[in-house]
């Protein structure tokens, strides 16, 4: 007999007021759970809640510093009377040349990248681990983790850094009944990846060189960390799932030219 998919009743989601965190937080609502929306752009969570409805919370603040990270745990744990499931998906990118970049810039990209993950798989796991709870953490990296971008040394140092920490982590609190695991995106429609899909030369190479020629949809992104926060992912954990239409296997291009 098939595992039964149950998927997160009590999700706290960061990045969740736009792009794959939206659609995750939506898809959450969507199957009768709740949902803790962490993002620093309040207005926007004001947006996503007029639309989703009350089961969406916002919760505003910045991943990066532990206090507001802290905070919003607690909220979270509190409001929905516990947390199954973290989905981190809060991402930034300040692309440049490494000749070019600022050292704030690089700072700046790892902090909300690599340091926000730390930071919530810390203490969302510290609720749980006080709950005696099981429950599942999902990462979102980049098939960048893979493959280098030219002009994105921090974003892809960055987001190979939250492919081990979620190996690392499986690792650690596999043995509290938490599991971990990660899906690599390739290119998604969402307003941080603006200036790549609105270049219709930039476009040209990304859709020459990915099997299925075009971007995803954030939905097509959240239904694979749903998935893997589900009782039907019950026995996988420290995995990396890429989630890229192909860009792995056709090759990344080279955007020297555009920056």
């Amino acid at each position: 007999m098939s595992t039964p998919v149950r998927e997160s009743r009590r999700a706290l989601v960061t990045g969740a007021a736009s792009g794959i965190g939206r659609a995750i937080a939506e898809a959450v609502v969507k199957s009768g759970g709740r949902v803790v929306a962490f993002d620093l752009n309040e207005d926007a969570l004001a947006a996503a809640a007029t639309e989703i409805g009350t089961s969406y919370i916002p919760f505003t603040g910045s991943v990066a510093e532990e206090e507001a990270v802290r905070s919003a745990v607690a909220f979270a744990d509190q409001e929905m009377e516990g947390i199954d499931s973290l989905f981190n998906v809060a991402g930034a990118l300040r692309p440049a040349p490494i000749v070019d970049m600022a050292q704030q810039d690089w700072d700046f990209t790892l902090d909300v990248v690599l340091r926000g993950v730390f930071l919530c798989t810390k203490h969302v796991a510290q609720r749980m681990i006080s709950r005696e709870a099981c429950g599942a953490i999902v990462n979102v990296a980049s098939v960048n983790a893979h493959l280098p971008l030219y002009g994105g040394s921090a974003y892809s140092a960055a987001k190979s850094g939250v492919e081990m920490f979620g190996r690392n982590a499986a690792l650690e609190l596999g043995r509290f009944g938490i599991r971990v695991n990660t899906v690599l995106p390739g290119l998604v429609a969402t307003p941080m990846t603006a200036f790549i899909l609105d270049n219709k030369s930039i476009m040209a190479e990304f859709n020459a060189n990915a099997v299925l020629k075009r971007p995803a949809q954030p939905s097509e992104i959240a239904g694979p960390a749903l998935f893997l926060a589900s009782s039907a992912a019950s026995y996988i954990t420290g995995t990396g799932l890429v989630v890229d239409g192909g860009y792995e296997i056709g090759g990344y291009p080279d955007l020297s030219k555009y920056l």
